[in-house]
């Protein structure tokens, strides 16, 4: 049993989109996605948040690698990041809207807290 959700999708495809989900999650503050791809999106969004507490070199340089946009990272080190200086852990929640019309997946808002 891995310590993961495998959502389906080969490895490179699945870790494409949640560095996708999470750099859309810091961009907009709520995105609109799947039950179990928000909860693992919540796992990288939370570790990037972590790090950018931290607010050094190193860091930055970890969200980068992990992030592909230059001004979210600038925005989670110089915004987000600032707002949960006295929180440990807990920067985002989930919100049900309901089932999707065509699959009956259950539908999530992930915003940041």
């Amino acid at each position: 049993m891995p310590g993961y959700r495998k959502l389906g999708r080969p490895t490179a495809h699945r870790k494409a989109m949640l560095r996708n989900l999470v750099t859309d999650l810091l961009r907009e503050g709520r995105i609109s996605t799947t039950e179990h791809r928000a909860k693992e999106a919540r796992r990288q969004a939370e570790k990037m948040i972590t790090l950018a507490k931290r607010g050094d070199l190193h860091a930055r340089r970890q969200v980068l690698a992990y992030v592909y946009d230059e001004d979210v990272v600038s925005k989670l080190f110089d915004e987000i990041a600032p707002n949960y200086a006295d929180r440990n852990g807990g920067y985002t929640r989930i919100l049900k809207l309901g089932p999707r019309r065509g699959d009956c997946a259950e539908v999530v808002f992930l915003e940041l807290v």
